[in-house]
């Protein structure tokens, strides 16, 4: 999410480094866990909330003399949101926390908080290196709010130690804020977006030059298409200061961020999407993206996204809470892809169809799309995204986020990647509630070239279809 208020530490952080991993040694990844899904209901709300979010407006790329290490990621409720696993305190204390290129803070839940997560609070009092200022901090969301005191503690990730790491120390959040298990969020995005004006903690590495390389690489496991909803679960691994050259294939396609945009989000220059075999160029005023592992849609301006689902047969707009989704009949097997500049990169149809949203008075059965209506613009100031490109793209390519040159990196997966989970088939179970659903009844005249099945792997409700914003941790989706 994007904060509306920026509030200054009263202290200067230390990039004090505790000791790393030995020299030569392999690169640490950490495993991301996903948790549960949400119904097609909570759609609505998260489209909004990613709305809200993005409402804001130097040494060579060699190796250094720092490390690498790898982060375990959990997949929080079939690929809603990405979580890590952190400490913070002395002694540690333990978190998980969503993983966010689309923000820049740090911040977990006290235990001053009573009703604010099901997962663990941070124990202030417990902590020996807490350290506490005066000054009291809000961040809003599209979905809420967190507010707290700024703070700083020791933070340990993936194997790295930053002794002073600024942080929120959080008594106040908005009811659902957070998804079930997790206590907070970690911004991966730069300093510039920061509300604490602090530099994220991968950026906070980067400047000690404690990181081998200046740069993170993010797999994202897909379990949308468990026939079980899924609380947690190893969701892919997130490497700092370097790549895992295990789960790639083929070269790091890297793409500068456009000439003249001041790192803030993970910027690209969408330039073409291609649907059903149908390629729509899009012009450079209409294609900046953030590329942010905390959403878990695609987003874009209004009269793209209109032409994207105007190549798909039978597809309608959605109206009233769902307005900027769109359904499509669940017999159609999506092809849709996209290109930054470069390699054209193919999204898997199972990210695509989100899952049964209702049926047309004709009796088609019609599934929510994995691609929606950002709005006609998200913000007025210099290097604002018009694309937000979330989880739903990136399950479908390794992804590199560079700082020196700032640039984002793509390669295809390596093979058996991403594939359903051994053992697992599509989710059949299905969408309850929803005679109240605006599902207007698709045209007889809609163009395009689509291909349909005799059957849908997506006939049933699947657990992504909620889209998480993954900053807002709860359940803001990047909608």
């Amino acid at each position: 999410m994007i904060p509306l208020s920026l509030l200054a530490l009263s202290f200067l952080p230390f990039a004090l480094a505790a000791p790393q991993p030995p020299a030569g040694s392999d690169p640490l990844h950490v495993p991301l866990v996903r948790r549960n899904p949400h119904s097609i209901e909570g759609l609505p709300k998260a489209l909004a909330a990613l709305k809200a979010k993005y409402h804001l407006s130097p040494a060579p790329n060699a190796k250094r003399a720092g490390y690498s290490s790898s982060v375990s990621i959990t997949d929080e409720e079939n690929d809603s949101s990405y979580s890590g696993e952190i400490t913070i305190g002395t002694p540690p204390q333990t978190f998980q926390v969503i993983l966010d290129t689309g923000s820049s803070d740090l911040w977990v839940v006290t235990t001053a908080c009573t009703a604010c997560t099901d997962g663990p609070t941070f124990d202030t009092s417990k902590s020996s290196s807490f350290q506490s200022s005066s000054s009291q901090l809000q961040i809003d969301y599209g979905s809420g709010s967190v507010r707290g005191t700024v703070s700083a503690d020791t933070v340990t990730f993936g194997g790295f130690n930053m002794p002073t790491q600024e942080l929120l120390a959080a008594t106040t959040v908005v009811d659902n804020l957070l998804a079930p298990g997790v206590s907070g969020i970690i911004g991966l995005g730069f300093e510039t977006i920061s509300s604490l004006q602090t530099p994220p903690f991968w950026q906070a590495l980067y400047n000690a030059d404690m990181l081998a390389e200046p740069l993170f690489g993010f797999y994202l496991e897909r379990w949308i298409t468990s026939t079980t909803t899924v609380t947690s679960a190893p969701g892919g691994t997130l490497t700092l200061g370097g790549t895992n050259s295990s789960l790639y294939t083929g070269d790091i396609e890297y793409i500068n961020m456009p000439s003249g945009a001041t790192p803030s989000y993970w910027l690209q220059q969408v330039s073409t999407v291609t649907v059903q075999g149908n390629t729509i160029q899009i012009p450079s005023s209409d294609g900046l993206a953030a590329i942010d592992t905390g959403t878990t849609l695609v987003g874009g301006p209004s009269s793209i996204v209109a032409e994207i689902w105007s190549n798909v047969p039978g597809s309608t707009p959605l109206s009233g809470q769902y307005a900027g989704m769109y359904a499509f009949p669940c017999t159609t097997s999506l092809t849709v892809s996209m290109s930054f500049g470069g390699t054209d990169w193919p999204i898997s149809t199972d990210d695509m169809n989100l899952g049964v949203v209702g049926t047309t008075s004709s009796g088609t059965q019609m599934c929510v799309g994995g691609i929606f209506d950002i709005g006609s613009t998200v913000g007025s100031a210099s290097s604002v995204p018009t694309w937000i490109v979330g989880d739903t793209f990136l399950k479908n390519v390794y992804s590199v986020y560079r700082a020196n040159p700032p640039s984002v990196g793509f390669a295809a997966l390596a093979s058996g990647l991403s594939n359903n989970p051994s053992g697992t088939g599509v989710n059949s179970a299905t969408v309850t509630g929803t005679s109240g659903i605006p599902l207007p009844v698709p045209s007889s005249g809609s163009s395009g070239g689509g291909s349909s099945s005799s059957s849908s792997s997506r006939a049933g409700f699947s657990t992504s279809l909620v889209a998480f914003v993954t900053f807002f941790l709860g359940y803001v989706l990047a909608l």
